[in-house]
């Protein structure tokens, strides 16, 4: 399995067994050393992963934190595990402090559903209060998982990761923003777009009439995006399945229609006919179930004639008058004595494409 499988795998593993998960040790056995263990990393050898990590904090000796991920002897990734159900927001002063005692530069915080990873974006050495990247096991989009792999062993690179933690923690922070300001205008989002549109000054009455008017305009936009991709989705689709059920449906088509001898017979002395006033190339076959047309161009709008062969009596359908006339043929050859009507046919058919290129 390659690294998304592993998350998948796990994502179904706790949507399962959460409710099953008593104690914070069983949400550490079930759910966050699996998720070590899907980024590469050995639980079980102590120079890849240290539970129990010792990070004293001044005077206190014996600190200690849930997991350390080492790297050539030292930590690279602290772990500070609580239980799935907890809530994350009252701990992270706890690993704050755990995080300027060692040489990690990362925190990972998380109840084995919720991961949240630090770093020191703001100040050196100090774990940031925000965290630059966040999701839920459970819930992860393809991007995330992306983003996630960077941590795993086999791409962990940190000058690669702080050059993108700090694009990854504003644009949380931005979607955060967007997401409230979205649901309930502030004062200075709503003046924004009224100052923009409204023509005179614009006082606390309307800036409240416009609040409301900024929300359903946002709301309305975005409906109608995603109705606009939904149909571009559907039409492509259904262009797909045509397309799909006209390639299946051909072979079967084709494989009725039979090319007779005596309908290449006729093929042949009718372009030999009109070649007088045409190229032979442009003269083209088109045989089907009931009838063989013989078209200019390879245009189904210039049809010169069609043969009848495949019944008891050999016709051939004209089309140099306003109604189409079929008439029955002694034999193939008595083609050449409707030469003139065939000639006309194709007179007719250049006239009209000369008419339409002026």
């Amino acid at each position: 399995m390659d690294f998304k499988d592993h998350i998948k795998v796990l994502s179904e593993r706790v949507a399962k067994l959460k409710d099953q998960i008593q104690t914070e040790e069983a949400t550490k056995n079930a759910f966050i050393m699996p998720f070590i263990q899907a980024m590469g990393y050995d639980v079980f050898n102590p120079l890849e992963v240290v539970p129990e990590f010792v990070a004293d904090i001044g005077i206190k000796k014996g600190e200690k934190v849930d997991y350390a991920i080492i790297k050539d002897g030292h930590p690279i990734m602290l772990v500070e595990c609580k239980h799935w159900s907890f809530d994350l927001n009252p701990h992270n002063s706890q690993l704050f402090r755990y995080f300027h005692t060692t040489k990690a530069k990362f925190g990972i915080l998380t109840n084995g559903i919720n991961y949240r990873f630090y770093t020191d974006l703001v100040e050196a050495n100090k774990m940031d209060e925000k965290p630059f990247f966040e999701f839920r096991i459970d819930e992860m989009k393809d991007v995330q998982i992306e983003k996630l792999k960077e941590f795993s062993k086999s791409n962990f690179n940190i000058d690669s990761i702080i050059n993108t933690a700090s694009e990854l923690k504003y644009m949380s922070e931005l979607r955060n923003l967007i997401h409230k300001e979205l649901g309930e205008p502030s004062d200075d989002f709503t003046r924004l777009f009224a100052k923009t549109v409204y023509p005179s000054m614009v006082t606390s009455k309307v800036l409240d009439q416009f609040r409301g008017l900024v929300k359903k305009s946002f709301s309305q936009y975005i409906n109608d995006t995603i109705n606009d991709r939904l149909k571009t989705a559907l039409s492509t689709e259904e262009e797909k399945v045509y397309q799909q059920e006209k390639e299946e449906a051909a072979p079967t088509e084709e494989s009725k229609v039979v090319t007779t001898a005596e309908e290449l017979e006729g093929f042949n002395i009718v372009r030999a006919i009109v070649s007088a006033k045409v190229k032979a190339s442009r003269v083209c076959m088109r045989d089907a179930q009931s009838y063989c047309a013989i078209l200019l161009d390879d245009n189904n709008r210039k049809p010169i004639c069609r043969l009848h062969f495949n019944g008891k009596k050999k016709q051939v359908t004209f089309f140099d008058t306003e109604k189409e006339e079929k008439i029955e043929l002694d034999e193939i050859t008595t083609l050449f004595e409707h030469a003139p009507r065939l000639l006309k046919t194709v007179e007719q058919h250049e006239m009209a494409g000369t008419k339409t290129t002026a």
